[in-house]
C-alpha cells in the first residue's frame, strides 16, 4: 500500500474511534512566553480519552477567536519549545541542527519523565488532529515509536564518528588490534559508570567472531537502553491518544511524513545548490539524474530527501540552508563505480554516491530501488 492509502485508512480508523466518545472541548489559555509549562499544567490532569476532544486555544493578551488558526499556531510554537535546550529533554543528533533524540542526561530537569509523557501526548494529539508538526527525530526514535528494534545503520545519522569506528571494525580483522569488552562507559553527571551490554559483559572480550553481536548491542545501548525510561514515558503518552496497532501501519520513514507532513521539494532549487565530485553538471548521469528526480511524485521526492539527507525537512531558506555534521553542507553527488550497484548515501554529509550508469533507464530503476528500500549503505542489518 502506498503512503496516501495508508494515511486515508488510518484517518478513517481514528474517526470511527472518535465517534464512540463525545467529550467537552478543551479550552487552553496560555502565555506565549511560557507555552510549554502552561500547556503542560493545564493538560496533565486530562485522561487520554479527554485529550481526543476538540482543542480551543487562547494566547493571553491576544483576543484571537480560535477558528483553527490559533490552534495551529499553538502546535507550531509548542513544537519549537519541546527542543528548547533549557529543558535538556532532547539532543541534536550527529551535530545536525534539525534532528533530535532523547537526551540520556535529561534527568537534570525536574519532572523530565512527566514532560516526556506530555510530549508523547502532544505528538499523538497532533497526529490525531491531522496537524503537521515542525519536529524531526532520528530514525532510531521513529522506530521506537513503532516498537521496532534499532540497527547499527541507524547510528550513522545519530553519531557519525562513532559509526565510522564500528564500520572499520566490520571491514577489518580485529584480532590483536582492538581490545574491547561487552561493556560501555556512560557519563552521569561527571561520574563514569561501566554498563554491561550482556550479563558479565565487562569480562567478555570482543573477538573477530562475536564483533557483529557487539556492534548490535552497542547500537541498542546508545540509541535505546541509555534512554529507556524517556522512551517508555513518551510512548505511554503517545499511545493514550493513538493506539500502537494503528501506528504499526507505517514504517519509520512514513511515520516521519505522518507527523511532519509531505514537504514541498523544489528540484530546481536543489539543483542550484548541488556540488559534484568526479562528475560535472554536463555529465550524462547528472543530466539523467535531474530529469528522473523532476519526474518523481511529491511522495517519491520526500523518500529521496530522507535517503540522501536523513530527513524530509526542507530548510526554511531553501536548499542553500542544508546543514551537515560540520555546519553548512550543500547536497553533493559523488561518482561511484559499478553499474550493478545501487546508489548509496552518507546522510551526515548530505552526500549521494551515484554509480556511472550506462543509461537513463538503468539510473531511474536503481535510484527508485535504493530510495524505496531506504538502502542502509552496507550490510549492517
Amino acid at each position: 500500500l502506498d503512503f496516501d492509502n495508508k494515511r486515508a485508512y488510518f484517518r478513517s480508523q481514528l474517526r470511527s474511534r472518535r465517534l464512540e466518545g463525545r467529550y467537552e472541548t478543551i479550552r487552553l489559555r496560555v502565555r506565549r512566553t511560557e507555552i510549554f509549562m502552561d500547556s503542560y499544567h493545564q493538560l496533565k490532569s486530562r485522561t487520554g480519552e479527554e485529550m481526543r476532544a476538540n482543542l480551543k486555544v487562547q494566547f493571553q493578551g491576544e483576543e484571537g477567536i480560535d477558528a483553527g488558526g490559533v490552534g495551529k499556531e499553538w502546535y507550531g510554537a509548542l513544537a519549537k519549545e519541546i527542543f528548547n535546550p533549557n529543558y535538556a529533554l532532547f539532543v541534536q543528533a550527529g551535530g545536525k541542527a534539525c534532528t533530535y533524540h532523547p537526551n540520556p542526561m535529561s534527568y537534570v530537569t525536574r519532572d523530565h519523565l512527566q514532560f516526556f509523557h506530555f510530549i508523547g501526548r502532544v505528538i499523538g494529539k497532533a497526529i490525531h488532529d491531522g496537524q503537521n508538526l515542525e519536529a524531526w527525530f532520528t530514525r532510531g526514535f521513529y522506530k521506537h515509536m513503532l516498537g521496532k528494534k534499532v540497527i547499527a545503520a541507524d547510528l550513522e545519522a545519530f553519531d557519525p564518528e562513532y559509526f565510522s569506528n564500528l564500520k572499520w571494525m566490520l571491514e577489518h580483522d580485529i584480532t590483536d588490534v582492538i581490545e574491547l569488552h561487552f561493556s560501555a562507559e556512560s557519563d552521569e553527571l561527571g561520574q563514569m559508570k561501566v554498563v554491561d551490554l550482556k550479563p558479565n559483559g565487562r569480562n567478555l572480550p570482543v573477538t573477530n567472531e562475536n564483533k557483529y553481536e557487539y556492534i548490535q548491542l552497542m547500537s541498542e545501548h546508545k540509541m535505546t537502553n541509555s534512554v529507556r525510561q524517556q522512551i517508555d514515558h513518551f510512548l505511554k503518552g503517545l499511545h493514550e491518544i493513538v493506539p500502537a496497532e494503528l501506528l504499526s501501519l507505517f514504517d519509520d520513514k512514513e511515520l516521519e511524513l505522518l507527523i511532519s507532513g509531505l514537504p514541498d521539494i523544489d528540484v530546481e532549487d536543489l539543483k542550484a545548490n548541488t556540488e559534484y565530485h568526479n562528475y560535472t553538471a554536463q555529465s550524462d548521469q547528472i543530466q539523467w539524474f535531474w530529469k528522473v528526480l523532476s519526474e518523481f511524485s511529491q511522495e517519491q521526492r520526500a523518500w529521496f530527501l530522507q535517503f540522501a539527507t536523513g530527513t524530509s525537512r526542507v530548510p526554511v531558506e531553501g536548499f542553500k540552508g542544508l546543514v551537515g555534521m560540520r555546519g553548512p553542507q550543500k547536497f553533493c553527488i559523488h561518482r561511484a563505480y559499478g553499474p550493478d550497484r545501487l546508489p548509496s548515501a552518507h546522510t551526515c554529509f548530505n552526500q549521494l554516491d551515484l554509480p556511472d550508469y550506462p543509461s537513463e533507464e538503468v539510473l531511474r530503476e536503481k535510484l527508485l530501488q535504493a530510495v524505496r528500500e531506504g538502502h542502509e549503505g552496507f550490510g549492517f542489518a
